[in-house]
């Protein structure tokens, strides 16, 4: 199970990147990759279609990033942080910042 999600707030914290927040727009769980916007930006290098009216060029898009170079973002301290699992009272699982107990997602 991933701890990064959808929507989260996360920095990046090894590689090229290293320094730049985003958010991720994708998961990958099954290569235990994320896609951050704005980050990891990669060169591809399309072929026109002209039956579906695409035109052919040079397209800047997001890279994956492998999950163990990503941090989570707490808006809270204004750095990053881990995360741990907690159940509530009513028997929901939801992730919490481990620096200061707050709750991530409710």
């Amino acid at each position: 199970m991933s701890r990064v999600k959808k929507g989260d707030e996360v920095i990046v914290i090894a590689g090229r990147d290293k320094g730049k927040r985003g958010v991720v727009l994708s998961v990958m769980d099954e290569v235990n990759k994320v896609i951050i916007e704005n980050v990891n930006m990669i060169k591809r290098h399309t072929k026109g279609n002209p039956a579906q009216g695409a035109p052919g060029g040079i397209v800047e898009k997001e890279s994956p990033i492998h999950q163990s170079n990503v941090a989570i973002w707490n808006p809270v301290t204004n750095k990053n942080d881990r995360i741990g699992y907690r159940h509530l009272e009513d028997g929901q699982k939801v992730r919490y910042f481990k620096s200061n107990n707050e709750v991530v997602d409710v």
